[in-house]
């Protein structure tokens, strides 16, 4: 069995890889959402949180072996296969041949890319916030195929359907997840 990290080693690991604020923001609003999510379901809420910070790992270094690259990175850190395993599942279908299984990596592959459209619906409101944010707005944007068109809505409906949860009850949740990170990732705007 491979190292189990602490939210403070994944941080540390993460920002020696990320750099870029925007993506160690994304880092952050996942690990938020996934923190959120392993509530709801009574799971262990540092490991969710800690895939949630690590699932872009070699994204900003390695975009073009984004969900490989991450393998042998955390190898060489001697790194449980557990969080290896998730952080590979969430590229499924378009990056990597490795299916999430447990319902954690089925939370990540489902709402990385909502987090996404989340995130850029909240900057171009007057608030600036997810503080006051609905799902029926997201939900508008979310059939509007031309707004934040580089989020794949296929993968968000996907992973609705693999979790057995509406569309609603997802984005709902996803909200909830990122309200509680709200400074932190940028998002609590003028509120």
């Amino acid at each position: 069995m491979g190292k189990m990290l602490t939210r403070q080693e994944a941080w540390e690991l993460l920002t020696r890889y990320t750099k870029t604020p925007s993506l160690q923001k994304h880092a952050l609003a996942v690990e938020a959402v996934m923190k959120h999510f392993a509530k709801l379901n009574n799971e262990d809420v540092e490991k969710w949180g800690v895939v949630g910070l690590l699932h872009d790992l070699d994204y900003e270094q390695f975009p073009e072996e984004h969900c490989h690259k991450v393998v042998e990175i955390m190898q060489e850190e001697g790194i449980d296969d557990f969080y290896i395993h998730a952080v590979c599942s969430h590229g499924y279908g378009i990056c990597s041949d490795v299916k999430p299984e447990h319902i954690m990596e089925k939370v990540l592959f489902t709402i990385d890319e909502l987090t996404g459209l989340i995130n850029a619906l909240c900057l171009m409101r007057p608030s600036k916030s997810v503080l006051d944010l609905e799902v029926k707005s997201v939900k508008k944007k979310f059939k509007d195929k031309s707004f934040a068109s580089g989020v794949n809505r296929q993968i968000v409906k996907d992973g609705c359907e693999m979790l057995g949860m509406s569309l609603d009850e997802v984005i709902k949740e996803t909200i909830e997840g990122m309200k509680t990170k709200a400074e932190a990732i940028g998002l609590k705007g003028n509120l």
